[in-house]
């Protein structure tokens, strides 16, 4: 009988031995399943963004055992200087950014495109009724270096009005520029959604949509070249997850879903957002993977030859990392 006892004794100890191995294992596959990414992106919930919130909401991040920590900074400088620091190791940014940095030597690199078309208005007072009325008046762009005012020149140079014709001022996010128009404190400023709804509810003058004169690439994912080259397999898992947010973005049949996930992030007004994902279906703003076409990054650096701010060679090879963006291209 005592033999019996024991017999089912040691069972019993084996089987919580084996029960406490299987959960420490579990927990250990757990607790290291998720590499992290720190990300870093301008302003808080913006639209460009949409494909990351749904990404996330969606679990793709996860289903690839990836985390993405969010990191709002002010503006597209900001983003440069933490993936230069090596604080975020990706960020999202007009990409006349990375590659005026790219010219200079600086060790960062285009992972993919994030926009393909600028969703971007130009928006007045009243009484600045068009371009041409934009003489001698106050515009709010993004920054000195930023993508807009890039985008700025490109409509109103064509209008009849010379870079020298007017004055800058700069704020970071949309949200900021929209700010500053409302109150009175510029003549005239670039807008993205939901901020250009915004801007005609209030009354606003639209002098016009930049996709219709501007055949540029937007926003792109930026990296640390030797962090990135190190990390294939995390880049790999967040160009995936990506890929499959924009997929699910490009089902009608998730629009008031997808209106649900930005207007949680963004606090925006659900007509607002509602506007802006038809317009972005329309354009068909997300591009599926961002894979770098020639084309695309030859437009960005002869925009920026045309205002003198290349100091090197334009040879396209300079720009584009091979091995960076087979990380994309390699992606299903």
């Amino acid at each position: 009988m005592a033999k019996r006892h024991a017999g089912r004794f040691t069972r019993m100890i084996l089987a919580a031995m084996l029960t406490t191995v299987v959960a420490i294992g579990a927990g250990r596959r757990q607790s290291l399943a998720a590499d992290t990414i720190a990300m870093g992106v301008i302003g808080t919930g913006s639209a460009q963004q949409w494909a990351l919130w749904i990404a996330d909401a969606k679990g793709y991040f996860a289903q690839n055992n990836l985390q993405v920590e969010i990191v709002v900074t002010p503006s597209a400088a900001a983003v440069m200087q933490q993936i230069i620091a090596g604080s975020i190791q990706i960020g999202t940014a007009g990409l006349t950014s990375p590659m005026r940095a790219i010219d200079q030597g600086i060790p960062v690199a285009v992972l993919g495109i994030e926009t393909q078309a600028p969703p971007y208005s130009l928006w007045s007072k009243p009484t600045v009724k068009s371009i041409a009325d934009l003489r001698g008046k106050t515009i709010v762009v993004g920054g000195a270096k930023d993508i807009t005012r890039t985008y700025l020149e490109r409509m109103v140079i064509p209008g009849g009005v010379p870079k020298d014709a007017y004055d800058l001022t700069y704020a970071g996010s949309a949200s900021a520029r929209f700010a500053a128009l409302a109150a009175g404190a510029v003549d005239a400023a670039l807008l993205n959604p939901p901020f250009n709804f915004k801007a005609q509810a209030a009354g606003f003058t639209n002098l016009g949509n930049l996709t219709d004169t501007v055949q540029m690439p937007f926003t792109g994912y930026v990296v640390g070249s030797a962090w990135a080259k190190a990390h294939k397999p995390m880049l790999t898992s967040f160009v995936t997850g990506i890929a499959s947010g924009v997929d699910w973005f490009n089902d009608d049949a998730h629009r008031a879903e997808a209106v649900d996930i930005l207007q949680k992030v963004s606090k925006a007004e659900r007509a607002d957002v509602e506007a802006t994902y038809d317009l972005y279906r329309k354009l068909q703003v997300f591009p599926r993977k961002g894979s770098l076409a020639a084309s695309q990054i030859d437009t960005i650096i002869k925009a920026l030859q045309d205002v003198g701010e290349l100091d090197g060679s334009p040879d396209l090879a300079r720009f584009i990392d091979p091995q960076i963006a087979a990380i994309v291209d390699g992606v299903k």
